[in-house]
């Protein structure tokens, strides 16, 4: 598979960050609107009626300001992901929220999480440890700037703010990095030029055959020589003048 066909934009890369975005506001603006309160809709670990949020918890957020910084996240990597991993993108996205809200419902304090940081760990880890894995230079690349990007959210996987879901963090960061480990990825096969091949020929090479032994490049080596008794045959055009026969 060449690259420019592994690589290829498509309207996807656009959309889905569109209506995931789309639909995280428009959910809360349901509740500023209609004065509703859907935290408990959200992962309340070791009950049962908490398994619902494993689902809703990442369309659900407790103010503006969780709602935005979550909003540039999911639509970067959401992009990135559906770009340089298509064909894997929906298998991550499903499989992503519900094992990282399954873990969460596991590890998590006796309280509502809610949030969509808990995916937003899963892409940031899937795309960092599948980009090294593979070790094409590209994803390789692609994993290097998540990191310049998203570094810092690495802290967070830790109990340093009580108010911060920080097992939904870390539960969204194992997820990643074990989809990972075990989803198979395609990647361009790497271009091989002509004098990489088992097979080739100094000899029969059209560029190398101007140059000598030594390296002295030969001039003119495929152009015929002039013959002294060449036919020479000219060939003459005639155009008719047009203003003989115009009319005043």
């Amino acid at each position: 598979m060449s690259e420019e066909t592994y690589f290829k934009f498509s309207n996807k890369v656009l959309l889905v960050p569109m209506i995931s975005i789309l639909v995280i506001w428009t959910v809360f603006w349901i509740e500023i609107r209609y004065q509703v309160n859907l935290n408990q809709y959200g992962v309340f670990p070791r009950r049962l009626s908490g398994l619902r949020g494993v689902f809703f918890s990442p369309f659900i957020h407790g103010s503006i300001e969780h709602l935005y910084n979550n909003t540039i996240p999911i639509a970067v990597l959401t992009a990135s992901l559906v770009y340089f991993y298509r064909k894997s993108a929906f298998k991550v996205l499903f499989w992503g929220v519900l094992i990282s809200g399954l873990l969460t419902w596991i590890i998590g304090r006796p309280s509502y999480h809610i949030g969509a940081s808990g995916v937003i760990y899963v892409l940031a880890s899937f795309i960092f440890f599948k980009g090294i894995f593979t070790k094409y230079y590209r994803l390789v690349a692609l994993s290097m700037m998540v990191v310049f990007i998203y570094g810092s959210l690495l802290w967070f996987i830790f109990p340093i703010e009580e108010a911060i879901s920080w097992e939904g963090h870390l539960s969204g960061f194992i997820t990643g990095l074990f989809l990972a480990l075990i989803l198979k990825a395609r990647v361009p096969e790497p271009k091989k030029y002509i004098w990489e091949s088992e097979h080739y020929n100094e000899e029969e090479d059209p560029f190398l055959r101007h140059f000598d032994e030594e390296g002295n490049f030969i001039e003119n080596m495929d152009e015929p020589e002039a013959s002294e008794n060449a036919e020479v045959k000219i060939t003459y055009h005639f155009i008719k003048d047009k203003t003989k026969d115009s009319k005043n």
